[in-house]
């Protein structure tokens, strides 16, 4: 092989390697190749033609040399990381500030930002998702005349401590070597250094213990006129993520206990504690709705306004049940009408329901692995129903243990307003287990519990629960049908309901 040839083969080979943003010992990317000949020295022409991948026997024998030691450093450095474990964390990027959303009162300046999987990776040197660990960045600003405690309990009930959630991240050589199974016996040679492996890694994970505790959030008081700021080591939700912020007024003691032992009048009440809300997008699954133009499904010229007088009999008039895609076969009850606005839905439930993934090969796999392990798959997509002439505009699910225990909700947004509010009308079941059909092309289908009215009426005692219920009641749906005479759905289990649908009115924010 001529040097010409090599030269270009080496070209090739280093300018399709993707570089690694933050990495101080990667090479160059191909958008900055024309740095790199201009660090190694080459001339204006030698530069132009490398730039062409077109090298000239001029510059031949000094780029080719570059573009050796670098590759054997590259070598080197995969080698180097082979036998020692690196932790470079990057304690100074800040990107996910970008995103960061602002609430404010007048006690209280709350910033929050869900960190993305590469996001999380740089500023922790790690992937903590693996772990099931998502870090969610806080800054408080005190502006009240009070200490300000943060319960860390309201934004997951599951957090992880900072020095905890570094322990399950912690390098270990016997996992490393697990994850491979019999394929482990390839590295035994690699045991030779197993001392410096064992060594690196014992001072890697010392850093990580003082990385994360030093950008943890501490559980302290934020004294008055101060700001705090850190990460909350929460589970990992995707799609949208509720970030509810509960910030308690610290009082004396000796005030505390005598507000128990002597009534207090109304002006010598404890303050209440300033509660932010955020709803915060999270990339990671394809849901359903984000191929959904709700403005072209409700031009804003066909909304048809609805008064307190005459919202029963409108909602009554909806339909009474969903149906197959040709609408000739009626399905499930339309048991549900939530009235809210988009955003303030996918607020209202994303604290407790999950969305679904659209239908796909990928998501399908997923399906199949949760049904055959008796796993979970927060986010398995749901089979389409129809309304008003579409499959679902949204579905969500509230899930168990297992894909095969689970609550559908499904939605539609109507032409109908009130109080200048999106009307949407809904069906919502319990699947309690799995059966054989021949209605479904991979021959089975989900089992829903026959009692359709618990898994409504579920729903609002849900919301109540969230504090995000402005009113509620019944309005006349599918009607009336006994256990001992069922209708059925369209796989063909049997279901019976008192005939009514479930209205929920939505607060925009969380009530007490």
């Amino acid at each position: 092989m001529t040097r010409s040839r090599r030269l270009s083969r080496l070209l090739a080979t280093w300018s399709t390697e993707p570089s690694q943003a933050g990495n101080s010992r990667s090479g160059p990317g191909s958008d900055s190749r024309a740095a790199f000949f201009r660090g190694v020295g080459a001339t204006a022409h030698v530069r132009q033609t490398l730039l062409n991948n077109q090298p000239d026997s001029l510059a031949e024998s000094r780029i080719t040399s570059a573009l050796n030691a670098m590759l054997l450093r590259r070598l080197w450095d995969r080698l180097w990381d082979l036998v020692t474990t690196p932790y470079t964390p990057d304690s100074g990027f800040t990107g996910f500030l970008d995103r960061a959303v602002t609430q404010e009162d007048a006690r209280a300046r709350v910033t929050v930002a869900v960190l993305t999987p590469a996001e999380t990776r740089r500023v922790f040197g790690i992937n903590v998702g693996r772990r099931g660990i998502q870090p969610v960045f806080l800054r408080i600003e005190n502006r009240s005349t009070q200490a300000l405690r943060l319960q860390a309990v309201t934004i997951d009930p599951r957090y992880f401590t900072p020095l905890e959630a570094a322990a399950v991240n912690h390098f270990s050589i016997t996992r490393r070597l697990s994850a491979f199974g019999a394929l482990g016996w390839l590295f035994f040679p690699l045991l030779l250094f197993a001392p410096l492996k064992l060594f690196t890694a014992w001072l890697a994970n010392h850093r990580m213990d003082t990385a994360f505790r030093q950008r943890g959030f501490r559980l302290v008081p934020v004294p008055p006129g101060t700001t705090a700021e850190g990460f909350v080591f929460t589970t990992v939700d995707l799609g949208t993520k509720v970030v509810h912020v509960r910030l308690v007024p610290l009082e004396p003691l000796q005030a505390s206990i005598a507000r128990l032992v002597m009534p207090a009048s109304a002006g010598d009440q404890a303050d209440a504690p300033v509660d932010l809300v955020f709803t915060v997008p999270v990339p990671g699954i394809a849901a359903d709705y984000l191929d959904r133009d709700f403005s072209a499904l409700r031009p804003s010229h066909e909304v048809e306004p609805c008064t307190a007088d005459d919202l029963v009999a409108r909602l009554e008039a909806m339909p009474a049940a969903t149906t197959n895609a040709a609408g000739t076969r009626t399905g499930d009850p339309a048991n549900l009408v939530v009235i809210g606005e988009f955003e303030t839905l996918l607020g209202a439930f994303a604290a407790r329901w999950d969305e679904s993934e659209t239908i796909s090969l990928a998501t399908c796999w997923k399906t199949v692995k949760a049904f055959l392990l008796g796993s979970n798959y927060r986010y398995s997509p749901v089979s389409p129903l129809h309304l008003f002439g579409r499959d679902q505009d949204i579905a969500l699910q509230r899930t168990r243990g297992s894909i095969n225990e689970r609550i559908h909700l499904r939605l539609w947004l109507t032409p109908l307003a009130f109080e200048a509010k999106p009307v949407w009308v809904g069906q919502i079941s319990r699947d309690i287990g799995v059966r054989f059909t021949t209605r479904a092309w991979n021959l089975t289908t989900h089992r829903i519990d026959p009692d359709v009215d618990e898994s409504r009426d579920y729903c609002i005692e849900d919301l109540s629960a969230a504090g995000r219920v402005r009113a509620a009641g019944y309005v006349g749906g599918v009607g009336a049908c006994r256990a001992d005479a069922p209708r059925h759905n369209l796989t063909g289990d049997p279901y019976f309901t008192d005939g009514k649908r479930a209205v929920i009115l939505l607060a925009p924010t969380r009530t007490e």
